[in-house]
């Protein structure tokens, strides 16, 4: 069994969607730089041990990183999620769990890597919008892509209408990536990701997953 540490910093949904699809995991372990995140109390309320780290207390990002690296470590995870951890981490942090640190974006990476991809993707004319669950590299929102989700931009839609149909898909396609990762069927070559036996997905026929999840 596998262990996981999942990083934080406001309301937690994707953390709940982690949560609720009772991974192949030993151990869970949720981890916040904000003291006053709601998702701490959802964990809590999942019986998931917490800790916080107020990155306002550190002089810089290196002293910051260090401690939360040295949380990390206690915890031996085979795998660290990103789950709207708004605190952008060094590359030494990055390089320490190289292909163990994985990200959820709110768009088609690489297209709107960064903040207000919703209001961006609008401004554009976009047709498709969606989200994608990456490895973490130095170059941010630019890592291999393991699985991504497309929907359609309609008529009328506002960055909070579209940025909710965007989040509905976030909350299946993290848990997929996670649990592929778990079960070991996920590998890196030459910077793209292959899933091996992926599993089925149901979803709404007008939503986009790639991979293809009928293997």
């Amino acid at each position: 069994m596998e262990s996981l540490v999942i990083l934080i910093s406001g309301q937690g949904s994707n953390m709940r969607a982690l949560l609720d699809a009772k991974l192949p995991v030993k151990r869970i372990t949720v981890i916040s730089n904000n003291p006053a995140a709601a998702g701490l109390e959802i964990a809590r309320s999942h019986n998931i041990t917490t800790h916080v780290i107020d990155h306002r207390l550190y002089s810089d990002r290196t002293t910051f990183d260090a401690a939360l690296t040295e949380i990390i470590e206690a915890c031996q995870p085979s795998l660290v999620a990103l789950a709207g951890f708004m605190r952008i981490l060094g590359d030494n942090f990055v390089n320490r769990y190289q292909k163990r640190l994985i990200n959820i974006h709110p768009s088609l990476l690489p297209a709107f890597s960064g903040l207000n991809t919703h209001a961006r993707a609008l401004q554009e004319g976009v047709r498709i919008h969606g989200c994608t669950v990456h490895f973490v590299t130095p170059q941010l929102d630019h890592g291999p892509i393991i699985i991504q989700a497309a929907v359609p931009v309609l008529a009328g839609d506002t960055p909070e209408t579209l940025g909710a149909r965007v989040l509905q898909q976030e909350h299946l396609i993290y848990p997929q990536a996670v649990r592929w990762f778990l079960e070991g069927r996920i590998t890196v070559a030459h910077g793209r990701v292959l899933v091996q036996s992926a599993t089925h997905i149901k979803t709404k026929q007008y939503v986009l997953l790639s991979p293809n999840l009928d293997q």
